[in-house]
């Protein structure tokens, strides 16, 4: 494929980390997963229990919004929500991969845990009865018509800032003689720095929270899974091997992979999944070599045109086509980065593209991965 088709770039950037608080006492919970035994698990038994909770009344509404049929679920909260809330409950915690537990009801695989989860906090009455517990009379909670920037205040306000888990009325006013203490505190160390360096430590957190706010008002107009399924003959960064493993980065939001201990050739088959923010940005696909002690090394990196696959996906919504075909192909050359040619095809009712990448600014080294985009209704 020549450079003018302009699907895939070079990335010489590096990803940002974004914040995390919200999930991590369900990660802590959860660091066993990977070793548990699940094989005695019953898929259709998590399924009948999950659409048990479902028909919970409280459950038949979005949490946040009041959205009927809620197809999400957000679960360190354990509440059903609708889609265009989830995009803000994504960015509380989006770099980690066990962090970015929002899943959808229908287009994923249930765990007995992650049902355990939701039957646990008692489903969307419960925890509003905890987030809500003090909601002003006259305060305007988000209806399913709110724009995205109010949707997403309210649900920061209410899951990260907690401000409506006690009531203000209890709040514990600041003592006069603390607050004449710590001004005359303040103004007696101005003249060392005291005051300047706390100033700037303050506009550096108000920078930190407004661009956390920013993330969350973010329009979305879908989601994409990312399917990480092998590298090949990837670059040695340890004495003989590496500890590989791949991080995606869709705007502000990004998800890595497992590592895969000493292996030039790992095999992750490992889905992540990103909301689409609208204007869309290039998927980003970064492979690093795990270290302990120093910084991880870069392994390559590319990045990926997603237009071309959510066009496709926008247009199989509104056609008539039942059977798995094939909508267009991506040619690779010499000088693509492309390692082999590129399908965008219609599988079992999913749009989906295989890509096989060669990666940049490394010796050598091949990922390939899987795309499938889902619309904003589904």
């Amino acid at each position: 494929m020549d450079d003018e088709n302009n699907l895939l770039h070079f990335l010489d950037d590096t990803p940002s980390s974004h914040y995390r608080k919200t999930c991590d006492g369900y990660s802590s919970q959860n660091d066993g997963d990977d070793q548990s035994d699940t094989s005695d698990a019953d898929p259709s038994n998590a399924r009948d229990r999950l659409e048990t909770l479902l028909n919970q009344p409280a459950n038949k509404f979005c949490a946040d919004c009041g959205t009927p049929d809620p197809k999400w679920a957000a679960l360190p909260f354990g509440a059903f929500i609708c889609i265009k809330c989830s995009g803000t409950h994504r960015s509380l915690g989006v770099h980690i991969s066990k962090c970015a537990q929002v899943i959808s009801v229908n287009l994923d695989e249930w765990t007995d845990e992650e049902v355990n989860c939701l039957a646990n906090s008692g489903g969307n009455a419960t925890v509003n009865t905890k987030y809500e517990a003090f909601l002003p009379e006259n305060y305007k909670k988000p209806r399913q018509d709110f724009a995205t920037e109010d949707r997403a205040i309210f649900i920061r306000k209410k899951y990260e800032l907690q401000q409506f888990v006690t009531n203000p009325q209890f709040a514990c006013p600041l003592h006069k003689h603390g607050a004449e203490k710590r001004h005359n505190q303040q103004h007696s160390g101005s003249k060392h720095g005291t005051f300047r360096n706390s100033w700037r430590k303050k506009e550096s957190e108000n920078k930190g929270v407004k661009k956390m706010m920013d993330v969350g008002m973010v329009e979305f107009v879908g989601l994409i899974k990312v399917d990480i399924i092998r590298g090949t003959d990837l670059a040695v960064r340890d004495v003989m091997s590496s500890d590989p493993y791949v991080m995606i980065i869709l705007g502000h939001q990004s998800m890595k992979t497992k590592v895969i201990k000493n292996t030039l050739n790992p095999i992750w088959n490992e889905r992540l999944m990103l909301s689409i923010p609208d204007p869309v940005p290039p998927l980003k696909v970064l492979v690093f070599d795990k270290d302990t002690f120093t910084s991880d090394d870069r392994m390559g990196e590319a990045e990926v045109d997603i237009q071309p696959l959510i066009s496709a996906a926008r247009e199989y919504q509104s056609s008539i086509i039942t059977e798995s075909t094939q909508i267009c192909t991506f040619l690779a050359s010499e000088n693509s980065i492309l390692a082999k040619d590129s399908i965008i095809s219609i599988v079992d009712g999913k749009v989906e593209q295989e890509i096989a990448l060669r990666l940049q600014n490394v010796e050598h080294g091949e990922l390939e991965i899987k795309l499938e985009c889902v619309p904003l209704n589904q």
